[in-house]
């Protein structure tokens, strides 16, 4: 059965973020999921439910300037913004449930920001973390800059998934933004995968890395050269065949979901 999440609209940065957040009963621990480039967190409907099943209560914001936050349409000035905002959600988090272990799960550009937050907040401010196809090491959307003016290339839902219904349901979501990106979005991507680049590893932190190989969007091989300085040789890493950007919509994505409640599950019980 289906859980409908409640959204509480919240003071960010910039303005004005909804966080949605499915409610337990008597959860055990706390996730928050920090969603990709141009969607929202409702694409993790099925992510979330999962989560609630094994004990978590989940939180997701929608970044600013998506879904149904304020802000002008995937626009981002700087990433550190969006991570002060997704520190603000996981300590609302804490303090509704004190003394819960938090779990962060952030993919794609989502992965950028929870990167950012925990290097600016350091391994101490979550039990585990989990990387989704993170926006790290390095990216084609930067290539887009040598362009003047930009070319009109919005995201090629072929690069999403194999399943062929993740890119209609993409397509057809009008909380997801369809057109082309941003000279001022793609100078903060640039930016932010320097700031990681630049900063501090949190190999202290149980922390799960996991990656389409096929990920035409957010290629594997770029990841993999930041990846592992930053989780350390304790971090845990798995990549899978085939798979291409959207790895929690593939068609391997019940494995997926199970490789990362796994290791959540893990990391919560061995903090006891």
């Amino acid at each position: 059965m289906s859980t409908s999440p409640d959204c509480t609209p919240v003071d960010g940065t910039l303005g004005r973020i909804s966080v949605w957040r499915w409610a337990a009963k008597s959860p055990r621990f706390i996730t928050v999921i920090a969603h990709g480039y141009g969607e929202h967190a409702r694409r993790y409907d099925h992510v979330a439910e999962r989560l609630l099943a094994v004990g978590a209560e989940v939180f997701a914001p929608d970044h600013f300037g998506h879904g149904s936050s304020e802000g002008e349409r995937v626009l981002i000035e700087r990433f550190d913004d969006y991570a002060i905002d997704l520190e603000n959600v996981v300590d609302r988090a804490r303090e509704q449930h004190p003394g819960l272990p938090v779990v962060l799960i952030g993919h794609s550009m989502g992965g950028a920001i929870s990167t950012r937050y925990i290097q600016r907040a350091g391994p101490g401010a979550l039990s585990a973390l989990v990387l989704s196809g993170p926006l790290l090491g390095g990216s084609p959307l930067v290539d887009l800059l040598q362009h003047d003016p930009l070319p009109d290339v919005p995201i090629d839902t072929e690069g999403l998934s194999r399943d062929p219904a993740t890119g209609r349901a993409y397509l057809e979501d009008p909380l997801v933004h369809h057109g082309s990106f941003r000279r001022e979005t793609l100078l903060a991507i640039r930016d932010a995968l320097d700031d990681v680049a630049a900063g501090p590893d949190f190999a202290g932190l149980p922390t799960l890395w996991l990656h389409g190989e096929d990920d035409p969007i957010v290629p594997f091989e770029p990841a993999g050269r930041v990846v592992p300085r930053l989780i350390g040789e304790a971090g845990r890493r798995k990549s899978y065949p085939g798979a291409r950007h959207e790895i929690f919509n593939e068609t391997n994505r019940d494995e997926v979901i199970e490789d990362a409640i796994a290791f959540i599950d893990a990391a919560v019980s061995a903090r006891g």
